[in-house]
């Protein structure tokens, strides 16, 4: 979501190596603040008004017979990691990626991957709700197929839209969207206002939205040649057009975050880096490589 230039001071990431949140001046790189004991952590949202940060934790790692039982989580603490909270828990996720924060209604949205869903809920915690579920019926994990990831709200609109990466590499990838209430009558895992946006992806992971412009942005950690890279395509009556591949060459790309006043993204990726993208030619540099992998990203 973009901002303007008084709140992009601050860039944070989530270095789930050494599962650890930082906060850095996005000017010249200080480190103003780690949140240690953070967990395995992916999804990241900043609430400047209240001086909150809120966090997805994925849970025990996940692969395999090994797979444990749902316990993902959402979180929230102070900006300098004080008062860190639970806010949802408990068996209620299996493995909570992307974070998106609605400041006007005071609501979460995020994708919970292995359990195949986008849910929400308020900002304590409270009236968690499961918006779309695909593969209802299956046991956790749900087939790669099925697997949510990245999402983004358009407020304005009342539209979601999310990612569903397919298997790894595997060019199944898909871009859905969806209105941000059930429909009277449905179901999460019957509503009939799902529409798929593009499909045969690489691996399509984490999404923002230039609403001003009306193009939706991505990241795609998939094989190249077209995975690996920053992507965009415009809205248009409801349809996505033209992907448009930004740029190539990360590294398991995850975080990605916008400065659109200066056409500039902030992508984050697996070998610990986050790049500073230039958006109008497609140039990216190497902002920090101090983290061991990075997931989530946030500008503030």
């Amino acid at each position: 979501m973009s901002t303007n230039n008084e709140r992009n001071s601050h860039l944070v990431l989530l270095d789930v190596g050494k599962q650890s949140i930082y906060i850095l001046d996005r000017h010249d790189k200080h480190l103003i603040t780690t949140v240690t004991s953070a967990g395995f952590v992916d999804g990241v949202q900043v609430d400047t008004q209240n001086g909150l940060l809120y966090w997805t934790d994925m849970g025990k790692e996940k692969h395999g017979e090994d797979f444990p039982a749902p316990d993902g989580r959402i979180l929230r603490s102070k900006l300098d990691g004080s008062e860190m909270t639970e806010l949802v828990g408990g068996g209620d996720i299996v493995t909570p990626k992307q974070l998106y924060l609605d400041t006007t209604h005071q609501r979460l949205y995020w994708c919970d991957r292995e359990g195949g869903r986008v849910m929400r809920c308020n900002v304590d915690g409270s009236g968690l709700e499961t918006l779309v579920e695909r593969g209802a019926g299956q046991s956790y994990p749900r087939e790669e197929l099925d697997r949510c990831v990245g999402i983004v709200v358009d407020e304005a609109n009342n539209t979601l839209y999310w990612t569903q990466k397919g298997p790894p590499k595997g060019g199944q990838g898909r871009i859905f969207t969806a209105g941000i209430e059930l429909p009277e009558c449905e179901t999460p895992s019957s509503r009939s206002d799902i529409t798929v946006l593009a499909d045969h992806l690489p691996e399509p992971i984490d999404l923002e939205l230039d609403s001003d412009n009306g193009s939706l942005y991505w990241t795609d950690r998939g094989a190249e040649p077209n995975g690996n890279s920053l992507n965009r395509a415009r809205l248009e009556n409801g349809k996505l057009g033209e992907v448009e591949v930004i740029t190539r060459g990360f590294k398991e790309t995850i975080g990605l975050a916008l400065l659109l006043e200066q056409q500039l993204a902030y992508v984050a990726d697996l070998s610990g880096h986050v790049y500073e993208v230039d958006l109008s030619s497609g140039d990216k540099r190497n902002w920090f490589d101090q983290a061991v992998a990075v997931t989530g990203i946030a500008l503030y």
